[in-house]
């Protein structure tokens, strides 16, 4: 089933546990959290704490993209707060497989992102190990910027690569994904969809969340 993964990059911070029960009651499949370290991206976000806050309120399960340097570093502090998926990036990770390894041994699910410049030739020795791979469509490190279309072909090519191999890994997109865009990019191959402004930054995330959800189909 493909999902819709609200990101609270851009939510109210201030009223944060009802903005997130505002889109679960909405249909959301996950919350997702950006974690940033000013250093990897040019931004700093929130850490562990805000996740073992979120995780008191959240009914669904927390998608955590660590877009941050030595994420080694940090995992366990991740998943003990209550991470249910963890995501690293690829550039940021010298050993990438011990990295991967380490969060699955916890139990949870382990994803790996690319940057847009990044080629998919990196996945070449670690998708088999995968739960997911996230493709980003925006360079990372700001909410409420625009969709790179050449990132299209790069989801499509993936699909093919995933399918032949007959792999149990999904696609999540992030980045710039509206209403206008999502059921293209679900029928290029994308299981799970990242939006942040493009639900939050409307002025009725349940309608959003239902059209999202009409254009990528079940």
């Amino acid at each position: 089933m493909k999902k819709i993964a609200p990101s609270i990059l851009s939510a109210d911070l201030a009223r944060l546990a009802d903005e997130v029960q505002e889109v679960i009651e909405a249909g959301a499949d996950w919350i997702h959290v950006d974690v940033m370290d000013g250093h990897f991206v040019p931004n700093i976000t929130i850490g562990p704490v805000v996740i073992k806050a979120l995780k008191k309120v959240v009914s669904i399960p927390l998608d955590v993209h660590l877009m941050i340097e030595n994420a080694d570093l940090y995992l366990d502090a991740f998943i003990e707060a209550g991470a249910d998926i963890l995501t690293v990036q690829v550039e940021a990770c010298t050993h990438l497989h011990r990295t991967v390894n380490a969060i699955k041994e916890k139990g949870i699910q382990a994803g790996v992102a690319l940057n847009p410049a990044t080629p998919l030739e990196d996945l070449e020795y670690i998708l088999p190990d995968l739960d997911l791979v996230m493709i980003m469509t925006v360079n990372p490190g700001f909410g409420g910027q625009e969709f790179i279309p050449q990132m299209l072909p790069k989801i499509e090519q993936l699909k093919r690569i995933i399918n032949e191999r007959k792999l149990k890994v999904e696609i999540e997109v992030d980045g710039g994904i509206k209403v206008a865009n999502i059921g293209d990019l679900a029928r290029r191959g994308g299981d799970i969809f990242v939006a942040g402004s493009g639900i939050f930054g409307t002025p009725d995330r349940t309608a959003t969340i239902r059209k999202m959800r009409k254009e990528i189909g079940p």
